[in-house]
Formats: C-alpha cells, structure tokens, sequence
C-alpha cells in the first residue's frame, strides 16, 4: 500500500477545495491541489521552527538559494547564480508583477489558467489569446495564428511549461520556435513553470524555456515554486529567475511596497522540500502516473467523452463537447456536479466543451470519483 492511498480529512481546514462542498456529497476534483500530506521531512522542519518561536521578517536561507541554483543546473544543465532569484509569495503574484514589468499587451496559448487571463488586464492591457491545436493527438502550436495575433501593442507572452488546463510539455524545437518568435518580435516572456516536477510521461523532460540560450534568457522572466510538487501552495513560497540584470531591476522595483515578504514558514517548507523531497517526489511521481493510466481508462470506456494523454501535472482536460451539443441546457460541469462530482469548468479557461478534473488524490477516492463520472455521462 503506497503512502498516497491514506485518505485524510480535510474538511474544517478551510480548505478551498473541500469546505466549498463541506454540507453536500461531493467528491471534490477541482481546485489544483492534491490531497496529499506533505513529506516528513516538510512538517518535520516546520514543526521545529514554530518552536523556536519567534517569527520575524525572515530571508531565504542561504542555503535554499544554493540548492535552487544546484537543481537549476544538474536537472536542466542551466546555470544561474543566486543573485537571479528573487522571492515573492505566490506564482499568481510573480504573474501580476510580469504584466505589470511587461507593460503592454500579452500573446498566451489558450485554453489556460485563469489568473492569465485577468493579469494584462489589472495591468491596464490586453490579454490576446491564440487557441493550441490538435495534430495528430497531441496539442500544438500554432505559430502562424501566433503571427496574426501580434498588434502594434503586443510587448509580451506567457507561456504556461507544462502547460495547465491541457498537461502538454513542450518539446525544445516548439520551445526554440517560441524564443525565436520573441525575439524577432522584442517581447518579454514570462514562464510559468510551476508543474516542471510533476512529470507524468516519462520519456519526456522538463526544459525551461530560459535554458537555450541569452537570446532567450535575458527577456524572460520564470516562475517556479515548492508548492504544486510537495503541495504546499497555503505556505506562500514561490520564486522568480530573471538572469538579466536590467530586468530582474524592473521586476522588484514592480513589486517595491505592494509585494508582501515570503513568510519564515514558507522558506523553511521550502528548503526541507528541495533539501529532502526527492524520494517523496519520486513515489508521487510513479502514483500520479497509475492514476493518469486509470483516468484514461475510464474516459475511453464512455461514449463521447475524450481525454489526450497528460504529459504533466496531475489534470486531465476533458472533452465532453458531445453532450454539450445533445443537452445544450446544462453545462458538462454541472451535469457532473448534479452527480455528486466537482470538477473546474471549461469556460473558465476558454472553453465551453471541457472540465478540468484533478486526480491529485488517494486511490479510493479516485475510484469513487470516476464511478460518478461515469454516472453522470451514462446514455442509460
């Protein structure tokens, strides 16, 4: 029995995911956190921390930033110096302060996140979004739309890698094509990349985009985080490498006197994880792998229903547009939700004939989830 199969109750936690259904049977897949307890060694760390007892304005230790610049350059062979990380209590935040540094309207890939929708705009600009597309049953880029989309005001892009609602990693030829496209078209490039960890094929691996060369990485901003990959994203710890001087200059003078310090929890979470995670790391790893394959399954064995392969993350983008068309009343979500099954709905990340559905969980409550999934798609 793996570690991952306990099933723990998070209700009264406040946790977002589950309190929101806390008085209805309902499976909750829906908000992009795993169910998961942290590693020992997290709460362990933490644990002696709070003893201590005194929890004043904190800097990353030292050491932290030396193991960030270590897994930088042994999983990626890209090197960077500390200096090029700058800390910032969430990925959304370090989001919102490269649209402001970017100061102009943002190309991204859609469907996507929501949070990248609603950047440019808070920033004053405009989000243009360009649909992947399907070849071959794999999502792609499609570089000509890309193109047609630039305008006059287009001064960045965002790239999610891996990519969140569609679990697609990017190959480095899609990701030289995008470098290349920036550079031409003197863009700015934030790139989230807070899945990089949780790798579901794997024949793949992860390459950050900032990783192939200067002409890339001195205009590109890149968010990573502990978070999403020992779920701890309540701690509030994320981090930005931004190796242009200049750049990184214009990023912290964006979040001078609004951006919040990282708090002395959050830094000491996230130096256990990147200290001593790996093993835990490895174990979910092979676990979010198992319950890919069995999502999958179940998704072939419904008629009309259809889910491409994850090559990332722990979220399955599902195709549910056939029932959309019969019903035409009620939305694919709420078809799920009426059978006792929360999932994200599509049109959140711009499109109507998807859900988003978060197998991050214990086996068992997997299993009841899909058992209700298949109940409420069911042509009986």
């Amino acid at each position: 029995m793996s570690q991952f199969d306990t099933i723990i109750d998070r209700s009264g936690t406040g946790s977002e995911k589950w309190d929101h259904y806390a008085s209805q049977d309902m499976v909750p897949m829906w908000v992009a956190d795993m169910d998961f307890a942290a590693p020992k060694e997290i709460t362990s760390a933490l644990r002696d921390r709070i003893e201590h007892g005194v929890f004043g304005y904190t800097n990353p230790p030292d050491e932290l930033n030396d193991l960030i610049v270590q897994r930088m350059l042994t999983r990626y062979q890209w090197t960077i110096d500390s200096e090029s990380i700058v800390w910032i209590p969430g990925v959304v935040t370090a989001l919102n302060v490269s649209t402001k540094v970017i100061g102009g309207d943002a190309l991204c890939l859609t469907p996507i996140y929501p949070p990248f929708y609603s950047a440019p705009k808070q920033a004053g600009h405009s989000f243009i979004g360009v649909d992947l597309v399907e070849e071959s049953g794999v999502w792609s880029l499609d570089m000509e739309a890309l193109k047609s989309a630039l305008t006059p005001e287009t001064k960045g892009f965002l790239l999610c890698s891996p990519h969140n609602p569609s679990g697609r990693m990017w190959t480095e030829k899609e990701l030289q094509q995008l470098a290349g496209f920036c550079k031409e078209h003197d863009l700015l490039m934030c790139s989230d990349e807070i899945h990089c960890d949780l790798i579901i094929d794997e024949q793949r691996k992860h390459i950050p985009i900032a990783s192939l060369g200067t002409d890339i990485s001195d205009r590109t901003i890149t968010i990573m985080a502990p978070s999403k990959t020992w779920n701890i994203p309540g701690l509030g710890c994320s981090f930005v490498i931004i190796q242009d001087t200049s750049l990184r200059h214009r990023f912290k003078k964006a979040m001078a006197g609004i951006v919040p310090w990282v708090n002395a929890l959050g830094f000491t979470a996230a130096h256990a994880a990147y200290k001593y995670g790996e093993p835990w790391l490895q174990e979910l790893r092979t676990y979010l792998r198992e319950n890919e394959a069995r999502v999958r399954e179940v998704i072939r064995a419904i008629p009309g229903l259809r889910m491409l392969p994850v090559e990332a993350t722990y979220l399955g983008w599902i195709d549910c547009g056939v029932y959309l068309d019969e019903t035409n009343q009620e939305k694919p979500w709420d078809i799920c939700e009426k059978h006792g099954l929360a999932v994200s709905p599509g049109h959140i990340f711009g499109n109507d004939r998807y859900i988003r559905l978060n197998f991050g969980c214990s086996r068992p409550l997997l299993e009841k989830g899909l058992k209700r999934l298949q109940i409420a798609f069911s042509r009986e």
